[in-house]
């Protein structure tokens, strides 16, 4: 053989127990390189805030569909938030706690929350019915200071309708239709009153009746503006109605004249006028007219 093919083939040989050994050395358990060994950035814990889920103004009442739940760093989250309370949220007076093992973490946490939510509502459901005291922006988190909620102090004033009044009046059973009117129906209030009898042959009380305020929203019961979902009755010992300025004088008005009853009003008919029907007979100059039926003398007042 010649010299130059021996010479070829000795450097092909070599060549391929260098490459032999490059591709053993890459596929056994050597030292790994710099990117293998980098550890993974260590997730930062996160917690689900009520926000807003569309700006809302003073006022406003809330429904559940005006708030959401948003992620949001634990690290970031302020106290006065409202979370959903599956993640601790640390106070400025204490540190982050360690990673507790009695706590859901991770896939376990949103499966525990959306159990909660279903079963209970969740906090979203504590807050529904609360009236903003102050605008909140979409997205921003809902903070205590900014909403009033059912039986906190303010919150009747919050709750009323810009430009009405708040006015209560006594009730009972038989005068507020048997217990069925509960906070949030509409009413008809009823003035029952004695006419002046001026005949001299008889003294027989005479009395009349008249809707003098039609339409008028129940703020509460006694002290209770909201009842429970199961509750079909409410007695109490006041009613307090939502008026007009106006309205609440001639309310006023009535009270003193006579006894009040209250009408239920059906859900398909609280579309109409709200307010006074007529007015009260002190407001009004009525004359007395004496009618004789059979000899029998009778006196009508005309309004």
């Amino acid at each position: 053989m010649k010299p130059a093919k021996i010479a070829v083939i000795a450097v092909a040989a070599v060549a391929a127990i260098g490459l032999a050994l490059v591709v053993r050395a890459m596929g056994s358990g050597g030292e790994p390189t710099a990117v293998a060994t980098a550890a993974p950035a260590e997730a930062r814990p996160m917690a689900q805030v009520l926000v807003a889920a569309k700006d809302l103004a003073p006022g406003q009442r809330l429904t559940e569909g005006d708030m959401a739940w948003k992620e949001w760093a634990v690290e970031e989250v302020n106290p006065a938030f409202i979370t959903d309370g599956t993640v601790p949220i640390p106070t400025a007076a204490e540190p982050q706690p360690e990673a507790e093992e009695d706590k859901p973490k991770g896939a376990v946490a949103s499966v525990t929350r959306v159990a909660t939510n279903l079963a209970t509502g969740g906090a979203k459901a504590d807050y529904v019915g609360s009236v903003v005291r102050e605008p909140i922006l979409a997205g921003e988190p809902i903070v205590a200071r900014k909403i009033v909620r059912a039986g906190d102090s303010g919150y009747m004033a919050a709750y009323l309708e810009p430009g009405m009044r708040a006015m209560s009046i006594g009730i009972g059973v038989e005068t507020s239709a048997g217990g069925f009117i509960l906070p949030g129906d509409r009413v008809d209030v009823v003035l029952t009153r004695e006419i002046n009898n001026d005949s001299t042959e008889g003294n027989h009380n005479k009395f009349a009746s008249s809707t003098v305020l039609q339409n008028l929203k129940v703020l509460a019961i006694d002290q209770a503006t909201r009842v429970g979902d199961d509750a079909q009755t409410v007695v109490g010992a006041t009613a307090t109605l939502e008026v007009a300025p106006a309205d609440a004088e001639a309310l006023a008005l009535a009270v003193a004249e006579g006894e009040l009853s209250l009408s239920l009003r059906s859900y398909a008919d609280t579309g109409g006028p709200s307010g006074r029907t007529y007015t009260p007979a002190r407001q009004a100059q009525s004359s007395a007219v004496r009618v004789y039926r059979g000899g029998d003398p009778e006196v009508v007042v005309v309004q």
